[in-house]
C-alpha cells in the first residue's frame, strides 16, 4: 500500500490535517448557529452589553 516510510508519514500527516480542519469547521459552525433562549442583551442605548463586565462585582 505504501511504497516507503516517507509516503506513509505524508499520508498520515495529510489525514491528520484533514481531521483538524473538519474539527475547526465544526466548531466554527457551532459558534455561528443561534441557539434558542440565548438572545443578545441590549442596553438602553441600543449597544450590546458586555456580559463579562456586567458580572464583575468591582464594576458595580
Amino acid at each position: 500500500m505504501f511504497s516507503t516510510d516517507a509516503h506513509f508519514l505524508l499520508t498520515l500527516h495529510r489525514t491528520h490535517v484533514d481531521e483538524l480542519r473538519a474539527e475547526a469547521d465544526s466548531a466554527r459552525l457551532a459558534r455561528s448557529v443561534r441557539r434558542p433562549g440565548r438572545s443578545r442583551a441590549k442596553s438602553a442605548g441600543g449597544h450590546p452589553l458586555d456580559s463579562a463586565a456586567s458580572r464583575d462585582p468591582a464594576l458595580k
